[in-house]
């Protein structure tokens, strides 16, 4: 049997009970007749979980779409949050790193590469941010680009005590901004209407309704303008502006712990996280 702690109390990762690499317990086939492995189960996990969402996801689901039966499968992954953490560290093979031996490089622009790539990868995969907020996301994968954004860090002047709530101020943006996206897009896709079409329905809307504007002035106008069309231009370039905002913002604490000089910064230190990833 596999092991025994779906019916136990949760382990805190699969990255940290020493089974994220084991060996399968036996072989096994699909449909078609190929080896069944571990990482033939967590590739059609990704792929189950962008087709259909997390909710959908079951392991017999997984099953049908491998071609086997459910029990095959936890050969070779204990639980399904084991496999819902593999499958996370998955997709973080598809963030990139940039060059942290250019001792020339601007911090800020790597920065930004690596905010980009996250949050285009949480776009790619929507139910990603739902598993990040019961997950510690320990995978090798995930700890090679959070240890980029370490070094990054270092590298920005801004005072060691201040780096890890300065991230968690960049990622948490990053994963909250994300997290709406993907429950609208979770949203229209269930009701049969793009994102461009409901953001024209509200517009239309608010358009009949003089006394909204008259309410609430300033909201009013920003839903009223723009076209259907510039939805998704919008989004980018409101990311893009939180994005120099935070980044402002860790300018701004680099200059003022310079100005205070060492031990005067009034920080008696902090606790957070460097994100999600």
């Amino acid at each position: 049997m596999p092991g025994g702690s779906r019916a136990g109390r949760p382990r805190p990762s699969v990255w940290l009970a020493g089974t994220a690499s084991a060996a399968p317990k036996r072989k096994a086939e699909g449909a078609e007749g190929a080896a069944l492995d571990r990482e033939r189960i967590v590739a059609a996990t990704v792929r189950l979980l962008d087709a259909e969402g997390l909710t959908k996801f079951s392991m017999r689901r997984l099953a049908a779409d491998l071609g086997v039966t459910a029990m095959s499968v936890y050969w070779y992954v204990d639980t399904k949050d084991d496999l819902m953490e593999l499958a996370l560290d998955e997709i973080c093979a598809e963030l990139s790193t940039p060059d942290l031996t250019d001792e020339d490089a601007d911090w800020r622009d790597q920065l930004r590469g690596l905010a980009t790539d996250y949050r285009d990868l949480l776009l790619a995969h929507p139910w990603a941010t739902q598993l990040l907020g019961r997950y510690l996301n320990l995978g090798p994968r995930s700890m090679t680009f959070a240890e980029s954004t370490l070094v990054v860090m270092a590298r920005s002047g801004v005072a060691p005590e201040m780096r890890t709530g300065s991230l968690a101020a960049l990622f948490q943006f990053i994963y909250g901004f994300c997290t709406i996206e993907a429950l609208h897009q979770e949203r229209f896709r269930a009701s049969g209407v793009s994102m461009e079409e409901y953001f024209q329905q509200v517009r239309e809307l608010v358009v009949d309704r003089p006394d909204f504007t008259e309410n609430y002035g300033h909201a009013g106008e920003l839903l009223r303008d723009g076209s259907a069309e510039a939805i998704a231009t919008m989004r980018e370039r409101t990311f893009d502006i939180a994005l120099e905002t935070v980044i402002a913002g860790m300018e701004a604490l680099r200059d003022r712990s310079e100005a205070a000089g060492p031990g005067e910064s009034g920080e008696s230190g902090e606790s957070g996280e460097s994100g999600k990833a």
